[in-house]
């Protein structure tokens, strides 16, 4: 049996984080969970450069969760940099933002974003829509060797 897939979440809002995280956790999602906090080290991450230039550059995650409002780089630009180069276009791209701007919206999809979704202000409802993504993301979907 291969390792667990890594989830890479990109988000610069640690209470944020936290609750992400835990929303996982409570959802029995054990995948190993990769943090970054900025648009650069996404970037740097997902194209082994910089920090990350010893991680296998070949270990894409199974699943992004992305922040929209990033710092250095934003969500939308690491999408799309995600989007177009070969050896990422297929990772799943899961927009998690407060933002309900429809111009976001329209953004990320026409950006290649797989699904879109607002992160509910309700710590319960939060909870919930990331068990959602989580169980069809992580347990339905077939990811993309």
């Amino acid at each position: 049996m291969g390792r667990a897939k890594t989830i890479l979440l990109v988000e610069d809002n640690q209470d944020d984080e936290l609750l992400t995280l835990d929303a996982l956790r409570n959802a029995g999602i054990s995948n190993p969970v990769h943090v970054v906090r900025d648009g650069q080290e996404a970037l740097d991450y997902l194209f082994a450069e910089g920090n990350f230039s010893a991680r296998e550059p070949g270990q894409n995650p199974c699943l992004v969760l992305l922040d929209l409002k990033l710092p250095k780089v934003s969500g939308i630009e690491v999408l799309r940099r995600i989007k177009t180069e070969e050896r990422t276009r297929r990772v799943p791209v899961v927009v998690l933002t407060t933002s309900s701007e429809q111009e976001d919206m329209h953004r990320s999809y026409g950006n290649g974003a797989n699904s879109y979704i607002r992160k509910p202000v309700e710590f319960e409802e939060f909870q919930e829509a990331v068990r959602h993504l989580g169980l069809y993301w992580i347990l339905v979907n077939e990811c993309a060797e």
